[in-house]
C-alpha cells in the first residue's frame, strides 16, 4: 500500500500544479463591473473589452477534436460569433439552432461560429442529438483565449456572457449585442441586418 501511495503522489502534485496555474491565468485579468445580469446580480467581466471600429484581436479555441482554430484562420470574411454560456442550458441551445438555420441563406463569404466554455465532448454531443451541423461549435475551454481577449470571461463562473459579435473582411469589431440578461436571448433581427448590411459593403 505505501509503494501505491508513493508512485500516485507525484501524479496529484502534477494535477495540484496545472490547477494552480489555470487559477493565476484567470485572476490576473483585468475585471469590470457590468451591467449583465445573472439573476437579479450583476456580474464581473474579466479580460479586456474591445472597442467598435477598432481591430479585432485574434483568439485561440478548439473545434470538437481538439483542433486548434483562430479568428486569424477566417481572413478576408465576414464572422459573426454567437457567444454563449453553456449549450447544455435552453436559451443557448435556442441561440444555436436559430443562427445553424440562419447559414443556409447567408452568403459563402460569411462565416459563423458559436464559442461557449463547454468541453469540446459536450459540444460534439449537442450538435449530434441537435443537428446542429451548418455553423462551427467552438471551446474556449482550454485556454480561456477568447474571453481574455474579448473582456466577455464571468469572474468566479468560468462562462462566457452571452453575446453577439460581427468581425467585417477588414478584421474589425463592427457590431456588439452584449445581452443584458444571461437568461435572455438575443435580438437576433437586428444581428442578422447588421450582418447583412456588413457583408453587401463588401461587394
Amino acid at each position: 500500500m505505501k509503494k501505491m501511495l508513493f508512485r500516485l503522489a507525484p501524479v496529484c502534485l502534477a494535477v495540484f500544479s496545472l490547477n494552480a496555474i489555470a487559477v493565476d491565468l484567470t485572476a490576473n485579468l483585468p475585471t469590470r463591473l457590468s451591467d449583465i445580469k445573472a439573476g437579479e446580480r450583476q456580474v464581473e467581466l474579466q479580460g479586456e473589452p474591445v472597442m467598435l471600429q477598432q481591430q479585432a484581436p485574434d483568439f485561440k479555441v478548439v473545434d470538437q477534436a481538439f483542433k486548434a482554430v483562430k479568428l486569424s484562420d477566417f481572413s478576408g470574411k465576414t464572422v459573426l460569433l454567437s457567444i454563449v454560456p453553456s449549450l447544455d442550458t435552453g436559451v443557448c441551445s435556442i441561440q444555436t439552432k436559430k443562427f445553424n438555420q440562419e447559414v443556409a441563406a447567408l452568403p459563402a463569404d460569411v462565416v459563423v461560429l458559436t464559442i461557449s466554455t463547454d468541453l469540446p465532448f459536450a459540444q460534439k454531443r449537442f450538435c449530434v442529438q441537435e443537428k446542429v451541423d451548418k455553423l462551427l461549435v467552438l471551446s474556449d475551454a482550454v485556454w480561456g483565449d477568447f474571453g481574455s481577449n474579448y473582456g466577455l470571461r464571468i469572474k468566479d463562473m468560468g462562462i462566457l456572457s452571452r453575446a453577439v459579435l460581427i468581425i467585417d473582411a477588414q478584421g474589425k469589431l463592427v457590431y456588439q449585442q452584449l445581452v443584458p440578461s444571461l437568461g435572455q436571448e438575443p435580438d437576433y433581427a437586428a444581428a442578422l441586418a447588421e450582418l447583412k448590411t456588413v457583408n453587401a459593403k463588401k461587394s
